[in-house]
């Protein structure tokens, strides 16, 4: 399980081997640990949070956490569908976290269980509801179980900042990425989290330019 010290000994390992990482860290700093707190909650918005921007997902997130008082499977479960999409979740994102809730409440999935769990036996019991696919087992195991090499496959900002980092030619494929990954084995999520932190500090970095540039005007 990653927590500050692993963090911090992932980071080293990986900066002795790869010297973009290095060059990152070194410029940047080290990547936060950026831990979640395990459970229903939490997975329910790794869901909001799929194809669109954490900000966009955070605003959703609220509004259904500010209707239902405390985001819990049961309270989910006996929320319809149509009060979900008012809370402005789309509509399959609203039958996801109900066929989650239902899953819970009715016993067919134990997410506590799933922290003594092995990375592919978690992995297979989230990936058995509908709506969580590898993408959303896995951020979920990289950010809330902590597990130390677990490769988010087909995160978009990863893509980008590999192709940056790596000074490719163009932005890598899943599977392209998905190979350059294996050579940062067993801290792939550790690397997974550089690439995060150089592509957050590049976002700012542009706004700040470009609030410069509207200074200047």
């Amino acid at each position: 399980m990653l927590n500050r010290d692993t963090l911090k000994h992932g980071v080293s390992v990986l900066c002795a081997t790869d010297r973009d990482f290095a060059s990152v860290v070194r410029r940047i700093g080290a990547p936060p640990l950026w831990a979640r707190k395990p459970g229903f909650a939490t997975l329910v918005r790794i869901i909001l949070e799929q194809q669109v921007s954490l900000a966009s997902a955070k605003a959703t997130y609220q509004r259904l956490q500010q209707a239902l008082g405390r985001v819990t499977a049961s309270r989910v479960a006996n929320t319809s569908l149509a009060e979900l999409r008012r809370y402005g979740i789309t509509r399959q994102k609203s039958e996801y976290c109900l066929d989650l809730a239902q899953f819970i409440v009715a016993g067919k999935l134990d997410l506590p269980a799933l922290a003594r769990a092995d990375d592919t036996t978690a992995r297979l019991a989230l990936r058995a509801v509908r709506g969580i696919g590898c993408w959303t087992a896995d951020i979920y195991l990289l950010m809330a179980l902590r597990r130390p090499d677990v490769w988010p496959n087909g995160d978009l900002a990863l893509a980008e900042s590999a192709r940056h980092v790596k000074r490719l030619s163009a932005r890598p494929t899943d599977e392209q990425l998905f190979r350059i990954a294996t050579r940062w084995k067993p801290w792939r999520s550790v690397a997974a989290r550089i690439l995060w932190h150089h592509y957050l500090s590049e976002r700012r970095g542009r706004a700040v330019v470009s609030e410069g540039r509207g200074a200047r005007r």
